[in-house]
C-alpha cells in the first residue's frame, strides 16, 4: 500500500518537514475559497488504495482548521483511499471535555464523532489536555508525547537546584515525568479559575524555597496559568528571577506576548505543533516535531509497534 501525505494550510513547515523525513513530495491538493466564503478542497492527485496520512493541528482559527480536515478527509474517502489517518499535533476543543455548568456542549466529543463521519480511520495526537480525551473517539487513537524531545532540550543548561513545576493540578503527572526524566524534584501549584483568561493561587505543594523553577505544561494560550504561578512562586522564595517555561503547544494568543515578556525568562521552550510567526523580546525555542511524526507514521505504515512513543498517564 502505498504511503501519502497531505498537508491542510495550519502548519505548512512542519508538514514539509515531515515529508523530508520519510522521503516522500507532499500529496498534492487545492484549497481555496469560493467568493461567498465556503472552502472548496480538492486532491489534485490519485490516492486510489492509499494509506493516506492529513497533517492537520487544529490551532487558531481552530474551527476553520477543523472544517478543512473534515473536506480533506471526505475528500480523501471518495477518492479511494484505503486507509484514512488525521494526524494533529495540537487538539483543539480538547479542554473542552466536560460540563462546567450543565448547559454546554461536550466539544471535545463532538470532534470526536465529526472526525470518525468524515471518514477517519485513526488519529495520531501530541499530549493531549488529559488523557481522558482519548476515550472520546470511536475510531483508534495514537497519543504519543513531546516530552523526551521537550526534556533532552533544556537537559545540558538546566540549573542544578531546579524543580519542575506543575501549575496546576491538570500539570502534576506531567511535571511527575519531566521530574523523572531529568532527575529534579517536583512541586505544583493549585489554582482556580476565574475566567478564559484569569486564574487564581491557592497554594503551593512541594520545596520551593531559592531553588530555579522549570514551569511545564501542555500548552501556553493566553498565558494566564503560567503568569499567576510564577507570582506564587515568587512569593512561595523561588529563585524566580530566573525561570524556565517548557510547553508542548505554544499558541500564544490574547494578552500572551505581554504576559511573557513581563517574566524574567532564560528559556522558553515549545514544539513547532503550531505554526507560529511570533517575532518576540523574550528567549522563545522551538523544538520540531519533525522527527517524532515522521516516526510514527513510518511505524504505523509498516504495522509496527508505537509502545515507547504512547503517553501512559
Amino acid at each position: 500500500m502505498e504511503l501519502t501525505l497531505i498537508s491542510g494550510t495550519a502548519n505548512p513547515p512542519l508538514a514539509e518537514g515531515i515529508a523530508a523525513q520519510l522521503g516522500l513530495p507532499l500529496g498534492r491538493r487545492v484549497l481555496q475559497r469560493f467568493p461567498d466564503g465556503e472552502l472548496h478542497v480538492e486532491i489534485a492527485e490519485s490516492v486510489r488504495g492509499h494509506d493516506v496520512y492529513l497533517l492537520q493541528p487544529t490551532s487558531p482559527p481552530t474551527d476553520a482548521h477543523l472544517f478543512e480536515l473534515f473536506l480533506l478527509a471526505d475528500a480523501c474517502r471518495r477518492a479511494g483511499a484505503s486507509r484514512l489517518t488525521a494526524v494533529i499535533p495540537y487538539f483543539g476543543y480538547a479542554r473542552q471535555d466536560r460540563r462546567a455548568s450543565g448547559r454546554e456542549p461536550v466539544a471535545a466529543r463532538l470532534v470526536a464523532d465529526l472526525l470518525q463521519t468524515a471518514g477517519l480511520h485513526r488519529i495520531v495526537a501530541v499530549d493531549l489536555h488529559t488523557s481522558a480525551v482519548e476515550g472520546f473517539f470511536p475510531m483508534p487513537i495514537e497519543h504519543v508525547s513531546a516530552i523526551p524531545l521537550l526534556a533532552d532540550a533544556i537537559r545540558a543548561d538546566l540549573p542544578a537546584n531546579a524543580v519542575i513545576v506543575a501549575p496546576d493540578l491538570g500539570a502534576v503527572k506531567l511535571a511527575e515525568r519531566y521530574a523523572g526524566r531529568l532527575q529534579r524534584p517536583s512541586a505544583f501549584v493549585c489554582k482556580s479559575r476565574l475566567s478564559g483568561e484569569a486564574v487564581r493561587v491557592d497554594k503551593i505543594v512541594g520545596d520551593v524555597q531559592g531553588r530555579v523553577p522549570v514551569i511545564v505544561d501542555d500548552m501556553i494560550s493566553t498565558g494566564g496559568t503560567i503568569a499567576a504561578a510564577f507570582q506564587a512562586l515568587q512569593e512561595a522564595g523561588a529563585a524566580a528571577e530566573a525561570v524556565i517555561v517548557v510547553a508542548s503547544h505554544g499558541l500564544f494568543v490574547g494578552p500572551a506576548v505581554v504576559r511573557m515578556r513581563e517574566l524574567p525568562l532564560l528559556r522558553i521552550v515549545v514544539t513547532d505543533s503550531v505554526s507560529s510567526t511570533i517575532t518576540t523580546e523574550f528567549p522563545l525555542q522551538q523544538e520540531s516535531l519533525k522527527t517524532l511524526l515522521a516516526d510514527v507514521i513510518r511505524r504505523l505504515h509498516d504495522q509496527e509497534s508505537l509502545g515507547d512513543l504512547l503517553v501512559h498517564r
